[in-house]
Order: C-alpha cells, then structure tokens, then sequence
C-alpha cells in the first residue's frame, strides 16, 4: 500500500514527461533527415553532438556554461505563464541586466569584491524585473498584450543597450568591438571545483528550486496558480489579480537580469554585444519543453545548453554551419507546439464523446 503513492507520482511524471519525449524524438527524426538530405550521415552528427555535449569533462563544463543562463531565462517566462502570461522579452531583460552589472565597475571600480557582487546583482535584478514588469503592468492596466508587449521591450531593450555600449559608457579602448569598462580581475565570478563552469549554474539551479518550493509551497504560489487558470474565479475571491501578475512579471524579470550580470561578470568581463547570443529566445523553448515545471526546467536547460555546446564540433567533423544547432532546437519547438495543439484537438474530441454530451452542430 506504501508504494502505491509513490507508483502513481512516478506515472504523473512520467505522464508530464512524455510531450517533451516524443517532441524530442520526432525532431531528432526529422534533424537527422535534415541531415541526409544534405549528404551527411545523421547517425555520425548525432553521435558527434552527444560527444560535444556530454563525451568529456570539457564538453560538460560547456554544456553547463550555457545551461546557466537559460534556466534563468527560463524562469523569465515560467512565472509569468503561471500567472497565465505569454512573455518572451528575456533577451531585452538580459541584455541591460548585464549592460547595469557592467556599468557598476564605471561608477564604483575600487569597491571589493564582496560589495560588488551583491551590488551588480542587484543592480541587474532591478532594471530587468522592471523591463518585464513593465509588460506585466501594460498588459494589467492598459490591455496591450503581453507577448507583443513584451517583445517589442525586448527589441527597445537590445537598441538602448547598443545606444549605450557604443556611446556615452564606451570604453575607449575597445576598438573593433565596443564594449563598457572591463571589470577589475577581482570582480571575475570563479568556477564550480572540478568543472570550467561558473557559479551562476549552481545560482541558476537553486533559483528553479527555490521557485517550484514558492510555486508548491505558498499561499502566494497558491493564489498565482489560481489567477492563471482562472482570473475571473480569482478576482472573485478576493485575490489581488493586478498585483500577483505583475508581481510575477517582475519576479521573471529579475531572473533574467541576473542571467545578464553571470554572463559580464564569469564570461564576458565588460558589457559588450556578446551578452545577445540568443539565450532569451532560448529560454523560451527551455521553458515551454518544462512544460512550466521549475525542476525540470533545470533537466531541459542543460539538454538544450549541450545541443548548443556540440555545435562547434559539428562544424570541425563535418563542416557544418555552427548555427545547425539552430534547425534541430526550432524542429523541437515546432513540434512542442503542434504537440500541444494535439493535446487540444483530442481534449475537444473526449468532450463530444463523453456520455451525455450533447452532439456539436458546429
């Protein structure tokens, strides 16, 4: 009798597991014709990108360095989608987080490090959490849709970050690539032991657990849960509906500005146009493959960080572009998607075939 709750848990993971799975496995199918057709053995490449992502210590360190960024990104547009938002305006977000990281070793470069790294992650914290905040409040108070909404910030975002980084906080010395002040050695985020990975997966880790316990746990993740599965029912019961989304707005905002502030301060040294290397828009599919699960947001970020990862090795085996990552990631959104849509369509038909329902004339 004791194994049976632990028997029906592992069904509904398992259950909650399967979109992904058969998403993943039908785009692999389909990368690997992808890669027939244009003369290149798909079970080579595909054995080249698990050596890529996982064949080495190496390998992981690189799968983990890009994993950390996306989980946090990921959680850029999990919260808002718990409150049953569509925001995918975590490149924007990224982008000044890390652009307020780095301006910190502008204003203050003698501070130490034990000051400056709580101040810069702060200091990204705040101006993302307010970027997608302010999708949250246009959306809550002004009725403009939060997708468009939170893009077009995006898109605001990135062209003030370039208005900046190539103006008024350029370091003169950056030449061919304009970049801000680079930060003092001292300020370099350090490594996991072991591994060539920074600190920020570990950071990035702990904020998904930490997210599913509020998610789980809480009154506030209860009332959260509610105002997305239904407003109406919500606003009701007293909830403040307003204040949760966009509360939840800024609280995925703030993840992905402190993604920014890791990729200055343990990557990039500076704030430069290296920060916009796709990581918002990939957290997008991180989230929506985690099917807006905060722990197992942590499982598709490193999976999708590897696919990344093995792109350079692709391009020295088999002379691929390193971009053909790109196709097989678009392929698993497009077919998380459909998925989804073929979860609706036979919802719809159990519906018209349960006893007693009435025949639709639609």
């Amino acid at each position: 009798m004791q194994a049976m709750p632990i028997l029906r848990r592992t069904a509904s993971v398992a259950a909650g597991a399967l979109p992904t799975t058969l998403a993943t496995a039908a785009a692999l199918a389909l990368f690997a014709l992808f890669l027939e057709l244009h003369g290149v053995s798909a079970a080579r490449a595909l054995g080249l990108m698990w050596q890529g992502a996982f064949g080495s210590m190496f390998a992981l360190s690189n799968t983990l360095l890009r994993a950390a960024p996306l989980m946090l990104t990921a959680l850029c547009v999990l919260l808002p989608a718990r409150a049953g938002l569509i925001v995918i305006g975590g490149e924007g977000a990224l982008a000044l987080g890390g652009l307020a990281a780095g301006s910190l070793a502008i204003a203050a470069p003698t501070l130490p490090a034990a000051l400056a790294w709580p101040l810069m992650a702060m200091a990204a914290m705040l101006i993302g959490g307010l970027w997608i905040g302010a999708a949250g409040w246009l959306r809550q108070r002004r009725g403009v849709n939060e997708t468009i909404g939170s893009l077009l910030l995006s898109y605001l975002g990135i062209a003030l970050f370039n208005q900046l980084v190539e103006g008024p906080l350029r370091d003169p010395a950056s030449l061919n690539k304009p970049s801000t002040l680079p930060l003092p050695q001292t300020w370099m985020i350090g490594t996991l032991p072991g591994t060539d990975a920074h600190w920020g997966f570990a950071v990035g880790a702990v904020a998904c657990v930490l997210t599913w316990l509020v998610l789980r746990w809480s009154t506030s993740g209860f009332a959260l849960n509610v105002c997305g599965g239904n407003p109406q029912a919500a606003r009701l019961v007293g909830l403040p509906v307003d204040r949760l989304v966009i509360g939840a707005c800024v609280a995925g905002g703030a993840a992905a500005g402190l993604a920014g502030m890791f990729e200055v301060a343990a990557v990039q040294g500076s704030a430069n146009a290296s920060l916009m290397s796709g990581y918002g828009t990939a957290g997008i599919l991180v989230a929506f493959a985690a099917r807006q699960s905060p722990l197992a947001v942590i499982v598709c970020a490193v999976l999708v960080g590897g696919i990344g990862a093995s792109g350079s090795l692709l391009q020295r085996r088999l002379g691929l572009p390193d971009a053909a990552t790109l196709v097989l990631q678009g392929l698993i959104f497009a077919n998380l998607l459909a998925w989804e849509a073929l979860q609706g369509r036979i919802g719809a038909w159990r519906l018209r075939l349960a006893p007693g329902a009435e025949p639709s004339h639609g």
